[in-house]
């Protein structure tokens, strides 16, 4: 009996029409998703209906699953679906695989809005959702969450932030956790902080991505910062940001010196680089992205982690700037990590991988600064100390001067990973 309950409403849905109308179309997306999920297939029925006129009116589907089911409606005169997934943790927990395949039908399904429900059955239900994040095929990380506060499809990407107990307020974009209010500062000051300081004197930077504002509120906090460009291409990001995540971004989103650009990334770069304008050069660039591959197959920033726009990004770099990009876990993505840190040191003089454990994201996570010119291990504690005074940086809760040299002394299994 004990289990978990998913159920979601979609509406507006902008797939194509056949989807909701052809059987043998639904069927094979159905049956995609579901295998992919790893769950067990025992069973199946496909009903299309017909109107009076003899014209497809809609399917109704059932999957019997070795861990309970799967039911559809599609109700194609109001372009609606209505899903119901239900998964048996008695002897096994298959939350995130129920999560993961109701996460792949919405965003096939493509609405436009829609509403969801997590119920957990059996002992010790009540109205929280563990929400799991699947880190490989094979291991998942997450925590409850109450019902959302934003749960919002996006031109781009599905947007949702609700309240946590042990993080305050999260966000989670295509099911993937972003960030949090209680523990935000670990991944933002550890994205920001070790490359700004290292910079003598930093006046333009180039965020891409961060529409939490967090990067931006950190970047802010340098003196000699004049103007940071935002590049976030969803402007629903953004908003959501803006009205529940105040303690994040501090009112960073509206600073004059923060100018926002609603553009791809990879486009902008792009475009920048061929201009190779001496005023739209950067003396840090941040790629505070997500991951390249989504939770739900998507890969919407993808390009901003391929050869050709690290190569772009070098362009816009004035010298001794520097860019600074997440790598993923060298653990549960030691491919990834190995294979950024070795673009990065083909395109760039040097490039710095450092490590540091994101509670949110139940990992270590790999950072890396590359550049031309400027070393992050030159300064000395000492040194550092000195930056931090004169900047008047002291409300820091994860940088220090000690910290900093700390992040770059790797475990041999991360020195290996792309050497």
């Amino acid at each position: 009996m004990q289990g978990l309950h998913l159920t979601a409403d979609c509406y507006d849905c902008r797939c194509a029409p056949g989807l909701l109308l052809d059987p043998i179309r639904l069927r094979k997306f159905v049956l995609e998703q579901t295998l992919g999920s790893g769950l067990t297939v025992v069973g199946e029925k496909f009903h299309p209906f017909q109107a009076s006129d003899g014209s497809p009116a809609g399917i109704t589907c059932a999957l019997l699953l070795a861990e309970s089911h799967l039911a559809i409606h599609t109700w194609p005169e109001r372009d609606a679906v209505t899903l119901d997934v239900y998964v048996c943790n008695f002897t096994e927990d298959n939350s995130a695989k129920a999560s993961g395949l109701l996460d792949a039908l919405v965003a096939g399904f493509a609405p436009a809005r829609w509403q969801s429900h997590r119920l957990q059955r059996g002992n010790g239900a009540d109205d929280q959702t563990l929400a799991l994040e699947q880190l490989t095929p094979h291991t998942a990380y997450g925590t409850q969450l109450a019902p959302p506060l934003v749960q919002v499809q996006s031109p781009f990407q599905r947007v949702e932030i609700a309240d946590s107990a042990e993080f305050g307020k999260v966000m989670r974009l295509d099911g993937a956790y972003m960030t949090s209010e209680r523990d935000e500062f670990f991944y933002h000051e550890c994205l920001v902080h070790p490359a700004a300081l290292s910079h003598p004197h930093p006046r333009r930077a180039l965020i891409v991505g961060g529409g939490d504002g967090g990067s931006s509120e950190e970047l802010l906090k340098h003196p000699s910062i004049e103007q940071i460009v935002l590049c976030e291409i969803d402007l629903m990001v953004i908003q959501a940001a803006r009205l529940h995540l105040q303690s994040i971004h501090r009112g960073a989103l509206d600073d004059p010196r923060l100018h926002h650009i609603a553009q791809d990334g990879f486009a902008h770069v792009r475009e920048a680089a061929r201009a190779a304008a001496a005023d739209q050069r950067y003396d840090l660039i941040l790629l505070d992205l997500t991951d390249p591959q989504g939770a739900d197959g998507s890969a919407l920033a993808a390009d901003c982690y391929t050869l050709e726009f690290m190569q772009a990004c070098r362009t816009l770099l004035n010298p001794g700037g520097a860019l600074v990009m997440h790598l993923g876990s060298p653990f549960h993505h030691p491919q990834r990590f190995a294979l950024l840190r070795q673009r990065l040191g083909s395109v760039f003089g040097q490039a710095h991988p450092y490590t540091v454990h994101v509670p949110l994201y139940g990992a270590l996570w790999g950072m890396a600064i590359a550049s031309d010119d400027l070393d992050p291990l030159q300064l000395d504690s000492h040194a550092l100390a000195g930056r931090l005074r004169e900047r008047a940086l002291g409300e820091l809760q994860y940088y220090n001067e000690n910290v900093h040299s700390a992040l770059f002394a790797l475990p041999n299994f991360v020195q290996n990973l792309g050497a």
